[in-house]
């Protein structure tokens, strides 16, 4: 279909016969020829000429704010229950307004995911890092890239701000066609499993599929591991191109006995044999050599990284890499200088011999890891300060105390976003796990207090990790958001110590 755009400033405008295609929907006061110059679901944001998107979420319905819709200027409205309304409005009655929004915005934004190569990645941990390591070896490729995920969004060098971690489908196809109108051939997106169960990605094509790995996670939601199994199995069935599967994680090898040869496939891994596998990791200067193997050429790296599992999020975008023709001259200089990326084992510099680590790790999976690599290079003790989520799986709590009393000298349990949960009792089902090991251990609820109280008693050469809330700045108390760097309150912090 050629669609009949007209340009307007920051948009474009569309027919609403076009807008709708062959949608299943049952449409009152039709007039196919008005033009629609927005899609909304928030009834503030509606502007004259917009569409509403009427949605139930988890905690608002979208159908009890219609008549702000109305008054605000909308000249149609997509619902998916009766609403009542007199007025004389076009009203598109449909069977899942989530659906709809996903439909109705991917072809107002023209599917922008085809204008460039659209690089899907999911897993429960490593994702961000894996799109950045891509984003930079293709930027040093002369690529026009962009990424989309956890931190946010980039367009080329422009950041992107995003109020959720994980933003509904109008939003990643308004910044996705932001991408094709900059110019950006390469779309590096986190994928997450409720993106892909919320159909937030419904009608979304990928040239590539990556798999990192799937942990325990979620499960508040998902209710059992077959389930986020299933939500991220999705991915690899919309995928065009080419899939990137994790060979050393069980789930990666379902993925590839569900998929079979649908498309190509590549498999990585550092225990397994793969068509790409890293070998004779070694740590010097806060720096990883490795031996890579691929597909049967044998390449000698160094990563400007101390954290082995970092080389599992590597891996996928080397063999990224791979498949659009990049080769090792780009590669190679491009990991020795690589960056730090905000929140995932990022190291505060200081004047006081001891290493800060911000890592987001949130998950038994993702803390193990990283305590673990903290073994590699720690000459004194590791102190480890973290929490849990409120109003989310709390079953991994005490899982991950107990992990965190395994592999540390002094564990400080704190609070992190308790949400609408008693901070206390967060910490409390978190000791115990902590209690079934020897480790010592304090608590202190208030999180400023508690990284002040590790930055204060904290060693030359001791390693002290900030867990769970990584590139985030606020935390969520009682409901509400206020504003929490920890970055900023480790530099204030360390002031106070010179």
């Amino acid at each position: 279909m050629t669609y009949n755009y007209i340009c307007l400033k920051g948009g474009v405008s569309l027919k609403l016969a076009e807008l709708l295609g062959d949608y299943p929907a049952k449409i009152t006061n039709e007039n196919n020829e008005i033009d629609i110059l927005g899609i909304e679901h928030n009834s503030k944001k509606i502007q004259q000429g917009f569409i509403f998107v009427a949605q139930k979420g988890f905690t608002v319905d979208g159908h009890k704010f219609i008549q702000s819709a109305i008054e605000n200027g909308a000249r149609a409205l997509v619902v998916d229950q009766d609403v009542g309304i007199e007025e004389d409005i076009i009203i598109i009655r449909v069977e899942n307004s989530t659906d709809a929004l996903a439909y109705l915005s991917g072809r107002f934004y023209n599917k922008p995911w085809e204008k460039m190569e659209t690089i899907g990645v999911t897993g429960t941990n490593g994702k961000t890092s894996v799109t950045y390591f891509a984003k930079s070896i293709f930027d040093r490729a002369r690529k026009e890239t962009a990424l989309l995920g956890t931190n946010g969004g980039l367009i080329k060098d422009r950041k992107i701000n995003l109020a959720n971690t994980t933003p509904d489908s109008l939003t990643i196809y308004k910044i996705m066609n932001q991408m094709v109108t900059s110019g950006v051939e390469y779309c590096f997106l986190e994928v997450t499993s409720h993106a892909l169960e919320l159909k937030r990605v419904e009608y979304m094509d990928f040239q590539i599929g990556v798999f990192t790995n799937l942990t325990k996670d979620h499960l508040d939601y998902h209710q059992s591991m077959e389930n986020y199994f299933q939500s991220k199995l999705k991915l690899f069935l919309r995928t065009k191109k080419h899939n990137i599967i994790n060979i050393d994680d069980p789930y990666g090898r379902r993925i590839i006995d569900s998929i079979g040869e649908r498309v190509p496939y590549t498999s990585y891994g550092i225990k397994n044999k793969a068509d790409i596998n890293a070998k004779d990791i070694k740590h010097k200067d806060g720096k990883l050599y490795f031996t890579l193997e691929i597909y049967g050429k044998v390449e000698e790296l160094i990563l400007n990284n101390p954290c082995e599992f970092n080389i599992y999020n590597l891996l996928p975008a080397i063999a990224c890499a791979n498949l659009y023709n990049i080769g090792m001259e780009t590669i190679k200089p491009t990991l020795e200088e690589m960056k730090q990326i905000k929140g995932r084992f990022e190291i505060i510099p200081n004047k006081k011999d001891f290493i800060i680590i911000i890592d987001f790790a949130h998950t038994p999976d993702g803390l193990e890891k990283v305590l673990i690599a903290m073994e590699k290079f720690t000459k004194g003790r590791r102190i480890v300060l973290f929490g849990a989520g409120g109003n989310r799986d709390k079953s991994k709590r005490p899982e991950m105390g107990e992990i965190a009393g395994k592999h540390s000298d002094l564990v400080i349990v704190t609070s992190d976003n308790p949400r609408k949960e008693d901070p206390e009792k967060i910490i409390n089902d978190i000791l115990v796990g902590i209690k079934r090991t020897n480790v010592e251990y304090i608590t202190i609820t208030d999180r400023r207090k508690a990284i002040e109280y590790a930055l204060k008693i904290a060693k030359a050469k001791d390693s002290v990790l900030l867990a769970g809330k990584g590139h985030e700045e606020y935390t969520i108390i009682g409901g509400v958001k206020y504003p929490f760097s920890e970055y900023e309150i480790v530099l204030e912090t360390l002031k106070t110590l010179e």
